[in-house]
């Protein structure tokens, strides 16, 4: 009868355990559905260790993803890595996850550029088979890069690092600095507006036409969207950003709101000018 008894108690020892509920995942805000595999693991163990980063539909394409991490706190919190190598410049520190501070990126902004050499490097926007993106702060006045290294690990994208660096310099005009300067000074801005100034657009009367046509340089004053003079964003997807290339094109998209310009730059006698303008702007 003893024997019973103790079989029974044991019995009921057991089942209580393997009825405990799974512990709840931190990341469970973030994530459709949980790895079989560890809910396994949950039911069999008491104790659970931290589970990674599970991927979210936003991490199907970086721009969805991005604007999320950066709209987020929770889920930027749990999308870096800590402690987080910083750089600057030959120094190297770690930010601790105590210490790290919410970055909104260019969320809080009417829209963010990016910058390419070349006009097919722009069909790498929203490509999904990425593994791995940067995405840049171009400052102007300091000439200086930030830049933040993504990975995509298991499906989710991670934060690995930060690195600040000068932009590098070289004989020809540089890109940035020239930039910067033809944002802030519309006479100097004159004179680096080819005329005729090419022009495409979508048509008024069908918004599934466009028009090819060109400005004028009054036309392009009348047209032209407010420019970034300060500092300038850029999301690397893989495309080349060389500082030698004697052609850039520098795109403003909207955040939510249908804006979108594009900047032709060529370099032509050793100095830049922008000889076409776009605005499919919805």
């Amino acid at each position: 009868m003893k024997k019973l008894i103790v079989g029974v108690m044991l019995l009921g020892i057991l089942g209580a355990c393997g009825n405990k509920k799974t512990h709840i995942d931190p990341f469970a805000s973030i994530t459709k559905e949980v790895d079989s595999i560890r809910q396994v693991a949950d039911s069999i163990h008491c104790d659970e260790s931290p589970e990674d980063p599970q991927p979210i539909q936003a991490d199907e394409s970086f721009d969805d993803f991005i604007y999320n991490f950066a709209s987020d706190d929770v889920l930027q919190r749990q999308r870096v890595k800590f402690p987080l190598p910083y750089y600057n410049g030959d120094k190297k520190t770690n930010i601790e996850e105590r210490n790290w501070k919410h970055d909104d990126l260019f969320t809080k902004q009417y829209y963010y550029t990016l910058l390419f050499d070349r006009e097919e490097d722009m069909d790498l926007v929203g490509d999904t088979s990425l593994t791995s993106v940067q995405v840049e702060w171009v400052f102007v006045k300091t000439r200086m890069v930030k830049k933040y290294y993504f990975e995509r690990i298991k499906g989710a994208w991670i934060l690995e690092a930060i690195n600040l660096r000068p932009i590098k310099q070289n004989d020809n005009e540089n890109f940035v600095e020239f930039f910067g300067h033809f944002a802030a000074d519309s006479l100097f801005q004159s004179k680096r507006v080819c005329e005729p100034l090419a022009f495409i657009t979508t048509d008024p009367d069908d918004d599934f036409s466009i028009l090819e046509t060109t400005l004028d340089l009054n036309q392009w004053f009348a047209f032209k969207p407010g420019l970034p003079a300060d500092r300038l964003s850029n999301i690397n997807y893989g495309q080349r950003n060389d500082d030698d290339s004697p052609t850039k094109i520098l795109a403003l998209k909207g955040i939510g709101n249908g804006f979108s310009n594009i900047l032709y730059f060529r370099r032509k006698a050793g100095e830049w000018e922008l000889y076409k303008f776009e605005d499919t702007s919805i």
